[in-house]
C-alpha cells in the first residue's frame, strides 16, 4: 500500500477546516488522511495509459460483432467532485479476427473511469480506446448513469439516469451494422 500524500492529507484539513469542521471536536481527526487515501485510489486512472492494456490479442475466425454489456464503473465528476456510477455497454467488429481477452475491457474502463470525468468524456475515450487499441472497424459504447451530482442536489431528480452513446468506424457509416450492435447491447435503443 501506498504511503498517503500529505499534501493532499494538509489539503484536506484545510479544506475541511475552512468550511467550518472542527476535526478535533467531532472526532475527525483522521477524515483528512482517510479523504486523501480514497481519492488517490480513485483517481488512480491519472497518468496511465490505457493503450498499455492491449499488449495482447488473439487471433480468431470471427467474422461478427463482440459485445460486453453491463460492466460497473464510478468516477468523479470534475465539476463537482462527486461520484457517478452506472454501466458500460460496448460492441466492437473486430479487424481481421483480432479480439481481446473480456477482461481488457472491464480493465479499460475502470483505467479510463478512475480520473476526474464528464460521461460524455469517457464515452468517446472508452470508443476511442478500443478503436485504436484493436484497430476495430466498428465500435459503439454506450453508458448509463446517475450523477450524484445531480440527484443529490435536485430532489426532483431522484432515480434521474444519463445515457450517452459513441458510434466509430462501419457502425457510424452502415445502418444496418449500427442496429444489429445496437440489438447485441439490448435492443431498447433505436
Amino acid at each position: 500500500m501506498r504511503d498517503t500524500n500529505e499534501k493532499a492529507v494538509q489539503a484536506m484539513r484545510a479544506f475541511l477546516e475552512a468550511v467550518g469542521l472542527n476535526l478535533k471536536e467531532q472526532g475527525m481527526e483522521q477524515t483528512p488522511k482517510r479523504v486523501a487515501a480514497l481519492y488517490e485510489e480513485l483517481f488512480d486512472g491519472v497518468g496511465r495509459n490505457p493503450e498499455e492494456i492491449w499488449h495482447e490479442r488473439f487471433a480468431s475466425d470471427t467474422k461478427g460483432i463482440v459485445a460486453v454489456t453491463h460492466i460497473p464503473f464510478h468516477s468523479i465528476c470534475e465539476h463537482h467532485l462527486l461520484p457517478f456510477f452506472g454501466e458500460v455497454h460496448l460492441a466492437y467488429l473486430p479487424h481481421d479476427g483480432q479480439v481481446a481477452g473480456f477482461g481488457k475491457f472491464v480493465k479499460l474502463v475502470e483505467c479510463l473511469a478512475h480520473r476526474p470525468q464528464l460521461q460524455e468524456r469517457l464515452t468517446m475515450q472508452i470508443a476511442s480506446a478500443i478503436e485504436k487499441g484493436l484497430d476495430a472497424e466498428g465500435v459503439l459504447v454506450v453508458i448509463e448513469a446517475q450523477q450524484l451530482c445531480m440527484t443529490m442536489r435536485d430532489p426532483r431528480a431522484h432515480g434521474t439516469q444519463t445515457i450517452t452513446s459513441e458510434c466509430r468506424g462501419v457502425f457510424r457509416d452502415e445502418a444496418s451494422l449500427c442496429q444489429q450492435a445496437w440489438l447485441l447491447l439490448g435492443g431498447k435503443r433505436e
